[in-house]
């Protein structure tokens, strides 16, 4: 599973990748510091399953081989990457854009960053003095250029294809899953665009109006959005959050403050501070500075103790994974016995996409294992599961073979 950060040029993409990620990325207040695109593992936040076991009359506690651990809270690994800023025309190549855009074709889901200070113009430069900016602007644009980079691949050979679809009788869905097989686009993504619209039942007769409205749906459904609303703490920061997430109605649009997470998480990388990603607070471990001190508590009280969900940056990630793309985690485990060959408890939690099955399961843990399936096992109830038992969130099972 891929996440892509976009947005335009300096709105703290770079800063929220390194705050998910603490990889060593350039972050600077100009336009185009990233240049080529920055790839790192983010994690998922999932309330551990190891406390509801017992060994030696104790909660277990996990081994992940994968990840980690803290306090019952298992981090999930999932990859994270960080394209250079889009700006408008980016379709037409304005700023690199057919680059970076092209940069974004394995993404499952893209994370838009949105810079709440309402600082910047479109382009990611400061205002001058008396220049204004409507900062909503830069979703809009942001969709237009999206929406016109399905619609460039989709016209290159549209007639001919339209064509060839109707006289051949192939199937309309199946043609067009081939002709966006490098965008993860997939045959349900296009059924269910044709589902929404009402269009012309000969695709050779679509006009331009219609094709674009094909592939923004197309997008949509292939590529969902979440919006992470990022320097909530600054000046108009709150103001323009509420401004953001009335006009965007459709988007799961979530208040967060790179920044904050990342002074936090390197405090915690240097033994200063207990913090757990996520969490609306952090303890102190070590004697700090006065400037320490102040710059923590400007975190906790115009972040942490402000917002529901503290910095944001571990609720944007959670919300695309498990809310948005519907990914339920599942712990491969055994009633009887939790750890691995090795003495790691629990060493493995496997991120699946919705409706997977336990016999889909045992073939994502080795083809050996859903070859020769037999039954799944819950480790906690120690029921027997057929191949066609639909998994949720948080099973643990074991898999039996013949």
């Amino acid at each position: 599973m891929l996440l892509g950060l976009v947005g335009k040029p300096s709105v703290g993409k770079s800063t929220f990748f390194k705050a998910a990620t603490l990889a060593e990325v350039e972050i600077a207040s100009y336009p185009f510091t990233t240049i080529k695109a920055n790839h790192g593992i983010g994690y998922v936040k999932v309330d551990c399953i190891d406390k509801e076991f017992n060994l030696n009359g104790k909660p277990a506690q996990c081994n992940p081989r994968t990840g980690f651990c803290i306090n019952h809270n298992r981090f999930v690994p999932v990859d994270l990457m960080d394209v250079a800023g889009l700006v408008p025309g980016a379709s037409e190549g304005k700023g690199l854009g057919n680059q970076f855009l092209d940069d974004l074709r394995d993404a499952n889901l893209f994370v838009q960053i949105v810079d709440l200070s309402g600082m910047t113009n479109a382009e990611g430069k400061s205002l001058s003095e008396n220049e204004d900016y409507d900062f909503t602007y830069d979703v809009v644009f942001l969709e237009n250029e999206l929406d016109k980079w399905y619609y460039n691949i989709l016209v290159k050979a549209w007639k001919s294809f339209a064509r060839k679809v109707e006289l051949e009788e192939e199937k309309f869905s199946e043609a067009v899953t081939k002709q966006f097989s490098g965008l993860k686009v997939k045959e349900e993504h296009v059924k269910n665009v044709l589902l929404k619209l009402n269009l012309p039942e000969r695709a050779s007769t679509w006009n331009e109006e219609q094709l674009m409205k094909f592939a923004n749906g197309l997008r949509k459904e292939s590529k969902p959005m979440i919006i992470a609303a990022n320097k909530v703490d600054s000046e108009k920061g709150e103001e323009n959050f509420k401004i953001l997430k009335n006009k965007f109605k459709d988007y799961v649009v979530i208040p967060c403050s790179a920044d904050s997470e990342l002074a936090l998480r390197q405090a915690a990388k240097a033994g200063l501070i207990e913090y757990i990603p996520g969490e609306k607070d952090f303890k102190i471990l070590k004697d700090l500075s006065e400037k320490q001190k102040e710059a923590l508590g400007r975190i906790r009280k115009n972040v942490l103790e402000k917002y529901e969900f503290g910095t944001g940056v571990q609720k944007v990630l959670n919300s695309a994974v498990f809310e948005i793309l519907k990914y339920i985690a599942v712990f491969p485990a055994s009633a009887t016995k939790l750890g691995d060959s090795k003495g790691n408890i629990l060493p493995d939690c496997f991120l699946m996409p919705p409706g997977t099955t336990a016999l889909d399961f045992a073939y994502n843990l080795h083809t050996d294992f859903g070859k020769n399936f037999i039954k799944a096992i819950d480790a906690r109830s120690k029921m027997a599961w057929g191949k066609d038992h639909v998994l949720k969130n948080r099973d643990a099972l074991e898999i039996v073979t013949r």
